[in-house]
């Protein structure tokens, strides 16, 4: 933490600003705290977050968890980007306690990242802990590095999807989904 307050200083400083005056003094502090903060998703395992709660269930229906609320932070710019995700599966015997889905999605979040990656991430690893007919994740994004820098578009919003399969295989189990998170067409 220390060496994150000291690059905090240091920048500061570099744009002009005098990192000891009154308002900025505590500043390095507390984003180093903030970075922990934004970062504690490499320190997460998933099989703690999952801790045991797999259920057998003779469930063949979609289940769907939707308006997920996520932030992240943009690694090419370091700015945040923050939006809602979607996440849904086809069981194959087994489902999962439904509050271990938003903290996946946490998980990943709080890492460096590009919204398409994090989207694979989060499918990915639900197919793998839960060996689903199939799995679906949408997010939708507003990202500040288009809104505050560059194009400065605003009022923009970024759609990603990964698609693992029945829901890649079946536009009937994709239609399902869809209409479920109210987006008829992806």
């Amino acid at each position: 933490m220390k060496n994150i307050e000291s690059l905090i200083k240091g920048l500061i400083a570099e744009i002009g600003e005098n990192p000891d005056r009154e308002g900025l003094k505590n500043t390095p502090e507390r984003v180093a705290k903030s970075w922990d903060y934004f970062s504690s998703g490499y320190r997460i395992n998933i099989e703690d977050i999952v801790n045991g709660a797999i259920f057998e269930e003779d469930i063949s229906e979609v289940v769907v968890v939707r308006d997920i609320e996520f932030f992240s932070i943009c690694e090419h710019h370091l700015i945040p980007f923050f939006g809602r995700c979607h996440v849904g599966y086809l069981p194959d015997g087994k489902i999962i306690g439904l509050s271990k889905i938003p903290r996946i999605v946490d998980a990943f979040s709080q890492r460096l990242q590009i919204q398409e990656r994090l989207t694979h991430q989060i499918a990915d690893t639900i197919n793998e802990v839960l060996n689903p007919v199939g799995v679906a994740v949408v997010m939708e994004g507003r990202h500040l590095c288009m809104q505050m820098r560059g194009v400065e578009k605003q009022n923009s919003f970024a759609t990603s999807s990964a698609m693992l399969g029945q829901f890649r295989d079946s536009p009937e189990t994709r239609a399902e989904f869809l209409s479920i998170i109210g987006m008829d067409k992806i």
